[in-house]
This record gives structure tokens, sequence and C-alpha cells, in this order.
């Protein structure tokens, strides 16, 4: 437990450090933990026998970089805006979708289309989802947003533990992950509600009175609820595939936490849900109204 505390200390003091250091830090740090995470992935259902073919995963992880870049030089911006298109994006995804059967077919004793199929899980399960935390900085006021996601991550996991700790008594996952408890996972959510819903407060009172980026209360109390939720399913999809391959922990990057998947399995879900929320629900609803 001493040796938890002490690295979840010095992550805390890091990813605080790396939050307030920029964007392109942020896009930085996430290109990094994306190529450790997909790494952590393919290791694991190798450990089954499988064989992901890995470098189209570490490539995958690129384009969380070249959206964290920014520039002041006009040429290289126009390059920039190119390739974040969605046109290109789409591009690139087709041409390793042509490149992976192409070794299906000349390399089909070695590969088949399972080590395909999987290479392409962790392509979208690690740096696809992954990337949701940069794009949600780029946001106007991403600053701010990207502490919900934090928020929402952290609070479910420590509420969830201590509620399930003190009052855990009905078991709901207990193949998957055997100390999991309903009075847990309820505790989670409303943990993750009441800390967004606290924050929301102090969003608003940073943007200031009368601002036209002003969120309602309601919002944030919803959000917590999506997140509280959503955080959880990240958690236990991460326990699922540990146990289909045997493995207890996905590496040892943070002593007492184990690797990049342990450890931000919930925020690889809860980003998604609030850029979307604010993009698509908070913002492009308004705008209908």
């Amino acid at each position: 437990m001493k040796t938890r505390v002490i690295s979840g200390i010095v992550g805390v003091i890091i990813l605080f450090v790396i939050v307030f250091s920029g964007s392109f830090f942020i896009s930085a740090a996430v290109f990094l933990l994306s190529l450790i995470g997909i790494y952590e992935f393919y290791n694991a259902v190798s450990n089954v026998g499988y064989k992901p073919v890995r470098i189209f995963g570490y490539i995958s992880c690129l384009p969380i970089l070249i959206v964290g870049l920014n520039t002041q030089n006009k040429y290289f911006t126009d390059y920039l805006a190119i390739i974040k298109s969605a046109s290109y994006i789409s591009l690139g995804l087709f041409l390793i979708i042509i490149f992976l059967f192409l070794i299906i077919i000349f390399n089909f004793e070695k590969f088949n289309i399972i080590n395909i199929s999987l290479t392409v899980f962790g392509m979208l399960y690690v740096p696809f989802l992954f990337s949701f935390v940069v794009l949600t900085r780029r946001m106007d006021h991403g600053f701010y947003y990207l502490w919900i996601i934090f928020i929402g991550a952290f609070a479910t996991d420590t509420c969830a533990y201590f509620s399930g700790r003190f009052f855990g008594k009905k078991k709901i996952l207990p193949v998957i992950s055997p100390k999991k408890t309903l009075e847990g996972s309820i505790g989670g959510i409303l943990g993750s509600m009441i800390l967004t819903y606290a924050f929301g407060i102090f969003l608003n009172y940073k943007l200031g009175k009368g601002s036209a980026d002003i969120i309602p209360h309601y919002h944030f109390i919803l959000l917590g609820a999506i997140n509280g939720i959503i955080s959880q399913v990240g958690d236990w999809g991460a326990s699922a595939i540990k146990r289909f391959a045997r493995v207890k922990d996905y590496g040892h990057l943070m002593p007492g936490h184990g690797g990049v998947l342990d450890r931000f399995d919930s925020i690889l879900f809860v980003a998604p849900a609030v850029y979307f929320y604010i993009r698509l629900i908070v913002f492009d609803y308004q705008l209908l109204k």
C-alpha cells in the first residue's frame, strides 16, 4: 500500500506538470502513453499465443503527436491542416487495412484473421481512445475540460474503492473482477457526480458571469453520472482482457498500480465521453435552440 500511495503521489505531480505545460506537451505525453499502452496490449494477447502485427499499432499512435502540433508558420500550418483533415485520416486507415490484408494473403502461415483483428482492436482501444485527451485539450477552454476527464475517472475509481471496501456486499462481476460490488459501483457514480458538479461551479466562476461559454450546472451532474458509468466500463473491460490473456497486470510502469492500461483504463473511455458531450450536447445543442 505504501508503494502504491507514493507512486500515486508522484504520478499526480507529473500529471499537474504536464497539464500546465501546454497542449503540445500533453500530446507528447499521450503519444508516449499510447505507445506503451499498445505495447502492453499486444504483449497481453501474445501471452495466449496470438501474434498481432505490432508495427501498425505503433504507427497508429503518430496522429496523436501530429494533432498536438501548433506553429505560427503559415505553410507548415496549412500542411498540418491537410494531414488532420478527415479525408486524409480516412485514407490512412484505408491504407492500413489494405496492408493488413496483404499480410494475411502473403504470410498466411504466420498471421491469420484473428491476429489482424487484434491488431486493429488494439489501435482502436489505445491510440484512438487516447486521442480524445488531446482533442479535448485543443477545444476552447480545453485546459479546464481536461480536468473533467481526470476528475471523472479518478473520482469514480477512488469512491468506488472506498464505497466497496466499507459497504460492499453484493458481487457484480465475480468472474472478471471478484472484488467489484454493486455498492462500490454506485458509490463511484455518486462520487463522480458530486466532484464533477463541484468542479463545474469552479469552472463557471473562472469563465465569468455572463460569458457565452457558461455551462448550465445540470450538465455537470449528467456528465458526472455518465463518466461514473463509462469509467467503470473501461475498468471492467480492461479486467476482462487481462482475464482472457491470463495476466495480472498489463505492465509495471507504476509500482503498485501496474502498467499504462492498468492506470488509464478508465480515462480511455471517459475522454471520448467528455469530448462528445461538450462538443455535441452542450454547445451544438445550444446553437440549435
